[in-house]
């Protein structure tokens, strides 16, 4: 086997700093619906859920096995092409990240390393079976599996706690939301980690340090563990917002069972090697949350943008990876260039997201405002007859009989004084 090569530990390094970023776009996968029903404070959301995606990198290596040997042909890809497909993700997360929008970090990787494979080797490189069924079958799967899953399991909360006490009903779902949380938080790890643990064993393998068909070596699963953990911990405050605010008001009932069905999604593709897209899981879980709920509505106007975020998230990315590719073939200096404008997007990126800071501190503040389908579809709705249109336990129980209201001896008084 070959020793390290310079290009070769800085693919390495780059793939860490996709992992990085893959940990705090995808914070609000796990901790979104935690931190705005308030079940736990931003803070030790992500500190929580950092700590389980680490320990989750450890569980598995199937979907690594997945990209590593069956999304492209390894033999005769270079490391060079490994780069230029992480360029195109990276960028796209961080694009994704500075405008609030949830998109796949996952189909980003892909995308890179579909297009600058293409571009390096041809369409014969790229496995379409692979990717059809492991790939873009489960893209389109996920969240409406875990959508539908969540809205039914919404509808169940609310039906079998309405006798129960409110505070007692509410702190056990709270309790029962920061257990999903971890439970997703842990399947993330599984999952999207492992996505970078395939990526820095493909290019070990192209630069003949591992043998073709190995597993990812112990300290790689480690280091993209760490890298994730990282990115996690520091919490992607802004597509947090977004995920907690922007798709629909969350309370603890629909946090919990948005999480757990989300979570079920996660865990069974990481079993059978998907390479799922945990935004997509969440994101669909959460809508089907906010539709469970009656009177619940979803916020269209930012769904229609996260949809759109969704479907140029592949070619987007492979249109990157691959001029960065074909830039890379020019020699050392080509990649020299494509480095330092890696480097120079990323710097340019940061400085334009200080232009308006969102953190722990504010993340709960600013909502979506509805739109016109949302604001349509509320007047039609009905309030349920037993609750109000809120679904709050606690107020349903603190509230006085509508007799109450008729009998007082002030009429001009606006009911919500009672």
């Amino acid at each position: 086997m070959e020793s390290f090569s310079l290009i070769l530990a800085i693919v390495v390094v780059t793939a860490l700093a996709f992992d990085f970023t893959n940990g705090f776009h995808d914070t609000a996968n796990a901790m979104a619906t935690t931190i705005s029903t308030g079940a736990l404070k931003p803070k030790v959301a992500v500190a929580m859920s950092a700590v389980l995606n680490l320990v989750g990198a450890f569980l598995s290596v199937e979907v690594a096995n997945t990209i590593s040997k069956g999304l492209v042909d390894e033999t005769g890809i270079r490391p060079e092409v490994i780069f230029a497909a992480l360029v195109g993700a990276i960028l796209w997360n961080l694009l994704t990240w500075l405008v609030g929008l949830p998109s796949s970090s996952s189909h980003a990787l892909m995308g890179g390393l579909i297009g600058a494979t293409i571009a390096s080797a041809g369409t014969g490189a790229v496995h379409g079976d692979v990717l059809v069924t492991k790939v873009l079958l489960p893209a389109v799967a996920a969240p409406i599996v875990a959508g539908v899953a969540a809205m039914f399991a919404t509808r169940l909360s609310y039906t079998l706690g309405r006798k129960a006490d409110g505070k007692a009903a509410e702190k056990g779902y709270r309790a029962g939301q920061i257990a999903s949380a971890g439970l997703v938080s842990l399947a993330h790890g599984t999952n999207d980690a492992q996505k970078t643990m395939g990526i820095i064993t493909l290019a070990l393998v192209a630069g003949g340090v591992v043998a073709p068909d190995s597993d990812p070596p112990t300290w790689v699963i480690l280091s993209a563990g760490l890298a994730i953990a990282l990115g996690t911990y520091l919490g992607g405050w802004r597509i947090i917002r977004t995920m907690g605010k922007g798709l629909t008001d969350l309370q603890p009932q629909q946090g919990f069972a948005a999480q757990t069905s989300a979570a079920t999604v996660i865990l069974a593709s990481s079993h059978l090697g998907f390479s799922l897209s945990t935004t997509h899981s969440v994101s669909g879980s959460v809508m089907g949350a906010g539709l469970g709920r009656k009177g619940g509505v979803v916020r269209w106007s930012t769904a229609t943008r996260m949809f759109v975020a969704w479907g140029l998230t592949l070619p987007a990315a492979a249109l990157v990876g691959a001029l960065a590719e074909y830039v890379t073939g020019f020699g050392d200096w080509g990649t020299a260039v494509v480095a330092v404008f890696l480097v120079a997007s990323s710097a340019a990126i940061w400085k334009v997201s200080r232009r308006e800071v969102v953190d722990h501190s504010n993340v709960n503040e600013a909502e979506e405002p509805p739109g016109v389908v949302t604001t349509a579809i509320a007047a039609v709705t009905p309030p349920p007859a037993s609750v109000p249109a809120t679904d709050d336990l606690s107020a349903t129980i603190a509230a006085p009989a509508p007799a109450t209201v008729a009998a007082t001896p002030e009429p001009a008084a606006p009911p919500a004084a009672v």
